[in-house]
Formats: C-alpha cells, sequence, structure tokens
C-alpha cells in the first residue's frame, strides 16, 4: 500500500510557508500538482492511468527557493524525491550519465526509504532476538544430553527444574536490562561488507551493466566475516540491525518500493536552462539537445530497467527549474516544452524578503546560528536594526555584483560572525547583542570596496 498524506493545496501552501519566503505562485501551483495525485487515485481505476502528472518548469533567478520548494514538498509527500542537475547527463553516446540513470537512483532512494520503514515496525521482535544471541555471546549454552526415561516421578521433577545456567542466564539478562554491562567487551562476527572485485565499469550505459555484475559476483564468492570487538551497547544495535533486516522480506520491499516511485516519485530537474539552446554541432554543448531527446521519453513515459524491475515513468512528477538567464524555456525542443505544461515565474528577492528569511521560517538564519553558540554557552541576541542591517547590506551586494539570492545572506552572516565564532571556545562573556552598528563596523569596508565585495560577500 503507497504511503501517502493527504493535504489540501491551502494546507500544503501553508506548510510550505513555514520554510519558503514568498513565491506564492510557485507554492500554488506545486500544491495543486500534489493535490491532483491524491485526486488521480481516488478516479476509477479505468481512468486513472490515463490522468498524466501536470510536471512543473519554475523559472526564477538562483537562491530565491526552487530547490527548497520542490524538497519541502517531497518532505510533505512523503514521497521518494530525487534533485538532480540536467547539465550533469550526456546524450546517450558520450562519456557520462544517461538520463535513465535518475530513475534508477530514485529507485534505491525509495528502497531505502521502504526498508527503514520495514525495520521500524520489526524493531520489537528484533530487540527480543538480538538479546537472545547476545545472552549466547556472553554465556554459550551447554549441550544436555535427554534424560533417560524412568516412569520416577520424582526424576521427571528434577529435569524440569530451572537448571544454575538458566538462573546465570536470566542474572545476566537483568544486568543487561539495567545497563550494568554497557561499557564491557565482546567479540562479535560481523559480515565485511568490502567487495571481493575492484569496479571496472564506466562511462554512459554501464550502470545496468555494474549493478548486474555486482549481484553476480556477490552470489557467486561466499559471504565473509570478520571479528570484532566492541561495546556491549553497541553489540546490541548491531545484532537488533541484522536481526531487524533478517525479518524483513526484501523482495515486498522492493515491490513496495517500484509501487512508490511509479505513483508518487518526484524528481526535481536543475538546470535544465543549461541544456536549452539548439544546433550545436561541436564543441562542449553538443549533445545538450541530445539530452533533452533523451529525456522526452522519460519525462513522458517509458519503462526503465532497475536491478529492483521494471519502473514505468508514466506517472513521476517532474518538476524542472532553470534561472534562463542567456536562454529561454522557448529554447527547449518543442516536445520537451510540451511536456512541461506548468510555467511559474518566480520573483527576485529584495530586502523586505530578506529580513523575513532572517527571521521567520522555522530553519531562519538567526535560529541557526543562535543555535550553534549555544554549545558554547554564548547568547547570541540580533536587535531589530541589527536584522536590516544584513539585509540591506545583502539587497545592496546582490545589486551590485552577482545576484545570487537568499544565498546572499549566508555569505553576509559568515563574514559578519567570523570573529566571534572563532573566539567563541574562549570567550567569557555569556551574552553578545549584534547592533545595526556592530553589523556596519564588520562590513562596511567590504561593502564599500566593489572588488573586495565580490571576492569575499
Amino acid at each position: 500500500m503507497i504511503k501517502s498524506r493527504t493535504f489540501t493545496p491551502r494546507e500544503i501552501v501553508s506548510e510550505l510557508d513555514k520554510f519558503v519566503i514568498g513565491q506564492d505562485k510557485a507554492k500554488r501551483s506545486v500544491a495543486i500538482a500534489l493535490r491532483n495525485r491524491w485526486r488521480r487515485r481516488q478516479v476509477s481505476e479505468d481512468l486513472r492511468d490515463e490522468i498524466a502528472p501536470k510536471n512543473i518548469i519554475m523559472i526564477g533567478p538562483t537562491g530565491v527557493g526552487k530547490t527548497e520548494i520542490a524538497r519541502r514538498l517531497a518532505r510533505l509527500a512523503e514521497s521518494p524525491f530525487l534533485k538532480v542537475e540536467a547539465s550533469k547527463y550526456t546524450e546517450v553516446g558520450y562519456v557520462g550519465r544517461d538520463v535513465e540513470s535518475m530513475i534508477r537512483d530514485l529507485t534505491e532512494l525509495a528502497v531505502n526509504m521502504v526498508n527503514s520503514e520495514a525495520q521500524e515496525r520489526v524493531q520489537g521482535q528484533a530487540a527480543e532476538f538480538a538479546e537472545e544471541r547476545l545472552l549466547d555471546i556472553l554465556l554459550p549454552r551447554r549441550r544436555r544430553e535427554p534424560p533417560e526415561e524412568t516412569g520416577d516421578p520424582s526424576e521427571k521433577a528434577l529435569n524440569a527444574s530451572p537448571e544454575p545456567e538458566d538462573q546465570t542466564r536470566e542474572k545476566i539478562r537483568r544486568l543487561l536490562h539495567d545497563g550494568k554491562l554497557d561499557e564491557r567487551y565482546v567479540e562479535l562476527e560481523v559480515a565485511d561488507r568490502k567487495m571481493p572485485f575492484v569496479e571496472i565499469f564506466s562511462g554512459t550505459g554501464s550502470e545496468e551493466i555494474e549493478f548486474n555484475f555486482r549481484d553476480m559476483f556477490g552470489n557467486l564468492f561466499p559471504k565473509r566475516t570478520k571479528k570484532r570487538k566492541v561495546k556491549i551497547r553497541e553489540a546490541l544495535r548491531i545484532l537488533q540491525q541484522e536481526e531487524a533486516q533478517r525479518l524483513i522480506d526484501m523482495d515486498e520491499v522492493a515491490s513496495e518500493a517500484v509501487a512508490r516511485v511509479e505513483q508518487s516519485g518526484i524528481v526535481f530537474l536543475d538546470e535544465i536552462d543549461k541544456i536549452a539552446g539548439r544546433n550545436h554541432s561541436y564543441g562542449p554543448d553538443v549533445s545538450r539537445e541530445g539530452v533533452q531527446r533523451d529525456l522526452l521519453p522519460i519525462v513522458e513515459g517509458c519503462s526503465v530497467t532497475t536491478k529492483y524491475g521494471i519502473v514505468r515513468t508514466d506517472h513521476i512528477l517532474f518538476i524542472a527549474s532553470g534561472a534562463f538567464h542567456a536562454t529561454k524555456p522557448s529554447d527547449l525542443v518543442p516536445e520537451l516544452q510540451g511536456r512541461f505544461p506548468i510555467r511559474v515565474e518566480l520573483n527576485p528577492l529584495g530586502k523586505e524578503e530578506f529580513i523575513r528569511i532572517l527571521t521567520e521560517p522555522q530553519n531562519a538564519l538567526i535560529t541557526q546560528y543562535t543555535a550553534l553558540l549555544e554549545t558554547e554557552n554564548i547568547e547570541l541576541v540580533f536587535d531589530s536594526g541589527a536584522i536590516e542591517e544584513i539585509a540591506e547590506i545583502a539587497h545592496y551586494v546582490n545589486e551590485r555584483t552577482e545576484n545570487i539570492g537568499a544565498r546572499r545572506l549566508h555569505t553576509v552572516m559568515e563574514a559578519l560572525l567570523d570573529e566571534i565564532s572563532f573566539e567563541a571556545p574562549d570567550m567569557t562573556s555569556t551574552r553578545i547583542v549584534i547592533t545595526a552598528d556592530y553589523v556596519r563596523e564588520r562590513l562596511s569596508e567590504i561593502k564599500k570596496d566593489e572588488d573586495l565585495s565580490r571576492y569575499i560577500l
């Protein structure tokens, strides 16, 4: 059964608002796309396969929230999610990765996700088995000869009474539960994960050959083990993981993972503008149009062979993004343009948005830096003037140099807190207030010198 949480479009936007400032049009589009997946599963089966996902192109400069929107969307949907850069793929026949490898990578992620969930479900039973195995290591069981049948009732009662070995085992179990053996060492025999051969294939189209050879050689060679001396606390964890894995049916895991990829997988194609453009018959961009044509069947719907079985891509949601500075979406081949019916333009970020980014999201930069310095017993406080000044400088530098959006805030914050971060372990003061004057003092020279600001900020 495919696991999925049900959100209304309004709830999806509300959740995205916690992490992404502004960009309401983009949030609405992805919210509708996600809700349409739930709607599709509610319609009759004969119509369900006819409803294709509405793929999205997000257009906007770097650092405005394109990737963050897609990443948070995948977490909301609890879907297999893969972010790839379109520029890393090459046309079939050229050295590099072929586009089908993104589906194999997505399937691998889904298998890991389903496997983790399955392990969570069997943790209780795995813990019991692991404890018994550990007790067997600490107190190996002696083989007892079966008693002779004499028919004497007293003899039967004696054989049924607890043996000293059983009493000792229960005593060790109590010590184990009380944590009194945690620091003791024990020798374990664990699987040696090193492969007995080296990787010899590379280049386009080799992934399929490579994992087939891995499977083949993995089955030919006996499983190797090695001995490790670990603390009992760690030994219990290792044994519990092994037992959990034994309790899981990997065929079921693979089947569930493939179903999730096919029905709820999301592929985020970043930098799609880097493969836009046509008529490159030579030079480093020769395969750009070829990559677009290779993408066509994947986005439209085809079968991709993975080591977990055939994966159909008909209902995988593709979200593409690009700055499109030197190109435009119409520079993509017409067939690929038609596979992305929804286009959303994201707005550049200004000073007001930067102030909100610094303070409002759950993972706001101010919150992050405050938490980092709390580990050094330092209370870092930013007054409103300082936050406004940081936003002003970030916006100013973006206008004067390359506009990298909200990522500029990271460079400004690092330059601002460089000295405090370095000196923090040796500071006697436990409370530091960052004011607008302090921000100006630390960053004024960098801001004035354009060459320096290009280099540092």
